[in-house]
């Protein structure tokens, strides 16, 4: 890549399938950051240019797609939010390439060799939530759902790992294919538990289909719903009727009330408008990874991936809608948020954690 050559950041998202319902918004912010970062110098003086890769399909199929990218110089580095299991595959192809990857999406807290993550993690969201879930509501049992993958089952061996030291009992646990779309067995279970609450672990659609079920049968009446994993776009799938009592942990939403998420959301409207797909998490997260990519790349005046990484060891840190995040190879220090669901947008309760 010659200096004079804009640096083709290839988004890689889903398109479809279950995370499907986040794609337009996250295309939407990257070319907001993409402008922001071109209304100054760039990244190292050169344009910045996003490259949409579908990220939805089978691991394979996104493999060869990010690939092709690559060969065909569409893509210098990669981004974006796509669950773990295709970062798990990508990572090692790109580091054959020789390509900067950052993570974006929420993630299992495991370190990923040659990947910069910028998503929450476990101990971020889980640990603390529910132990605030426990302290203000009293819920103490807690059954599991996820999709039969690695996020959520790294997740709940994580939630099970810390379960006494907060005061927990997990009661049940559930993993279904991941692209679910009848829950009648996991629901009938769930009515035979001894839960007080159902931790979700489920993405995009399976969620919401997951949510109109649940309170199709009356769950929602007894059992509260806490999760890692729920945006805008997809509690207005779910229904106004399908999330009472449903709590979110993340860190962000397009409610929060702090400066750096207002200057966001006032920006995202300005360049959009009011008809653009709906602020949420996983979008936000894709804007995350674009300044992060920026900032270890400035810091280590370099492209290079090895380079990148080792800038991003060394606790570089941006302002971004999350406030100050400061980065490492291992994950991110930043502030994580719970909001209960109410209607169709998030009512932010408590904060904690973040950059000392």
């Amino acid at each position: 890549m010659r200096i004079d050559e804009p640096l083709r950041i290839g988004l890689a998202i889903p398109r479809q399938g279950p995370g499907g319902i986040f794609g337009p918004s996250c295309e939407a912010v990257a070319e907001l950051a993409a402008s922001q970062l071109n209304a100054r110098h760039g990244i190292l003086e050169r344009e910045v240019v996003i490259e949409v890769i579908d990220a939805g399909g089978s691991v394979q199929e996104t493999q060869r797609n990010v690939v092709a990218a690559i060969q065909e110089d569409r893509a210098h580095a990669i981004t974006g939010w796509h669950v773990s299991s295709v970062r798990e595959h990508l990572a090692p192809v790109l580091a054959r390439y020789g390509v900067p990857y950052v993570y974006t999406s929420l993630h299992e807290g495991a370190r990923t060799p040659g990947v910069l993550s910028t998503g929450e993690t476990p101990a971020d969201q889980m640990t603390p939530g529910l132990e605030w879930l426990r302290r203000e509501f009293g819920v103490r049992r807690w059954a599991i759902v996820g999709a039969d993958y690695i996020w959520p089952r790294e997740t709940a061996r994580s939630i099970r790992r810390h379960a006494d030291a907060i005061g927990l009992e997990i009661v049940h646990e559930s993993f279904v294919r991941y692209g679910c779309r009848d829950f009648g067995a996991v629901l009938g279970e769930l009515s035979r538990a001894r839960a007080q609450g159902v931790v979700m672990l489920l993405v995009g659609r399976d969620a919401v289909l997951f949510n109109r079920q649940f309170a199709a049968v009356g769950l929602q009446d007894h059992l509260i719903r806490f999760t890692p994993l729920m945006e805008e776009n997809m509690l207005l799938a779910s229904g106004e009727d399908a999330v009472h009592e449903l709590y979110v942990a993340a860190a962000y939403f397009n409610t929060l009330a702090t400066p750096s998420a207002l200057d966001f959301a006032g920006a995202y409207g300005a360049e959009f408008g009011f008809d653009a797909p709906a602020l949420n998490n996983a979008a936000e997260s894709c804007y995350e990874g674009i300044l992060a990519l920026a900032a270890a790349a400035e810091h280590a005046r370099s492209l290079d991936a090895r380079s990148l990484l080792s800038s991003a060891s060394e606790g570089v840190s941006y302002e971004g809608p999350r406030g100050l995040v400061t980065l490492s190879e291992a994950g991110t220090r930043q502030r994580v948020h719970i909001a209960r669901a109410d209607r169709f947008e998030f009512d932010v309760l408590a904060s904690f954690g973040g950059v000392a």
